[in-house]
């Protein structure tokens, strides 16, 4: 009869335990499809274009020519993070994968 319960006590734990994970992954897949992504070019349009232009070459203001821009992806995020020179932050205008994803798309405006 001990041996039954020890067994009964090992299978309960396991499904308790493989259950407890199952629903944390479905969970966090879930969410992770909640989140629609966003698309750079769409926020560059509306923030970024009118003074970087279309192709990222406009120059108004001062802004930088962006097609010969060697910044790498964290620094073009910590740049429109933070602003510079006549560049306003946009980290209170901005969600971080808005500015992250216009960072991105800045990136194939030199390709």
């Amino acid at each position: 009869m001990n041996n039954w319960v020890v067994y009964l006590f090992v299978v309960v734990s396991i499904y308790a335990c493989g259950s407890k994970d199952a629903s944390k992954n479905e969970s966090s897949v879930s969410s992770s499809e909640a989140k629609p992504k966003v698309d750079g070019a769409a926020v560059y349009k509306a923030n970024c274009e009118l003074c970087h232009g279309v192709d990222g070459k406009l120059g108004l203001n001062g802004s930088k020519d962006l097609t010969v821009s060697e910044l790498d992806l964290n620094e073009r995020i910590a740049q429109i993070s933070k602003g510079k020179g006549l560049m306003i932050a946009y980290e209170n205008i901005l969600s971080l994968s808005e500015i992250k994803a216009v960072a991105e798309y800045t990136m194939l405006l030199s390709k």
